[in-house]
């Protein structure tokens, strides 16, 4: 899966993952008001507005980037019908071809992590048959209990050939409180960097190149981001913290390697509320999708000017 992300990377030429992070306020008011009509204000009523929210979205930007990145705390606030739309919505962004990246932050002790990994990534076996549960082609990864935590992950990626993104250095600005503290001289993200390194030599697709073991750090960081670029070469990086949280195209030049690979920049409500923004507000409500859609074209622009320089 890790290829075929770099494939759609190439054929898009916009090294960029929408996250699908729904929120209420984002919802445009008559997209809720029509949901509200068939299931009242209800759990029920406020998934089905999440969902056609999330496909005018998907619709209008399908053929602009690689990836997408549903955050499932976003849809498990609904209870059972909002995962219920949070698996309707990896279907249908599969559908349309793109790779589906489960922002799950799961991390526990082996035989959690193990249903954890089954169930987003693997089949879970029922009686004499199997099934894929929510079937996503990444998911991100809380490393914090250690390798019993992250190897069971491994074991599934290795065997659907799929792949994880797990936390190094996360773009929120109290990361430091644990990451930033030196531990034998480095700092904890560093050691954590290191550890994803020597997974992703243990967990390489035939093919070389990149493993199916990436790595989160945030575009908040770019100092730290030229580091760990160093030290994990084989592992591509999920960089959150564009746009919103203050990360900006001069910030991402180092999370790449020289192929100009190795890194996807991540922008969630700066896609999907664009409309919100002052810049997209002349599209108004109706045009929420097309406000989206001009967010990734500026967006691609202003990483394609980056990197050129």
């Amino acid at each position: 899966m890790i290829n075929r992300l770099i494939e759609n990377i190439k054929k898009t030429n916009a090294p960029i993952v929408a996250g699908l992070d729904p929120m209420m306020k984002f919802v445009p008011e008559y997209i809720k008001q029509e949901a509200f009509a068939q299931h009242g204000e209800t759990l029920e009523g406020a998934a089905e507005a999440v969902w056609q929210y999330n496909k005018g979205i998907v619709d209008a930007i399908c053929d602009l980037v690689p990836a997408v990145k549903p955050q499932a705390a976003m849809y498990e606030q609904f209870g059972v019908p909002g995962m219920a739309v949070f698996k309707r919505t990896v279907d249908y962004c599969k559908e349309k071809g793109l790779v589906v990246i489960g922002d799950i932050k799961r991390g526990d002790i082996g035989s959690t992590s193990e249903a954890y990994a089954v169930g987003h990534l693997g089949r879970v076996t029922v009686g004499s048959r199997s099934y894929s549960a929510f079937d996503e082609d990444f998911v991100t990864v809380n490393p914090y209990l250690g390798s019993d935590g992250v190897k069971p992950f491994m074991k599934v990626c290795e065997q659907e050939k799929k792949g994880i993104f797990v936390l190094v250095k996360t773009s929120n600005p109290s990361s430091g409180e644990l990451q930033d503290r030196m531990v034998d001289g480095k700092p904890l993200y560093e050691l954590v960097g290191e550890l994803v390194a020597q997974w992703s030599a243990e967990c390489m697709p035939g093919s070389g190149g990149y493993s199916y073991v990436g790595a989160v750090v945030g575009a908040t960081y770019p100092e730290q981001g030229k580091l760990l670029r160093q030290v994990m070469p084989r592992s591509f990086i999920l960089v959150p913290g564009y746009g919103a949280q203050g990360g900006k195209g001069a910030d991402l030049v180092h999370f790449f390697n020289e192929d100009g690979l190795g890194a996807i920049i991540n922008s969630s409500r700066g896609i999907i509320a664009a409309y919100q923004q002052e810049q997209y507000a002349h599209f108004g409500e109706r045009g929420y999708a097309d406000a989206a859609r001009a967010a990734v074209l500026a967006m691609r622009e202003d990483i394609s000017r980056a990197l050129a320089h």
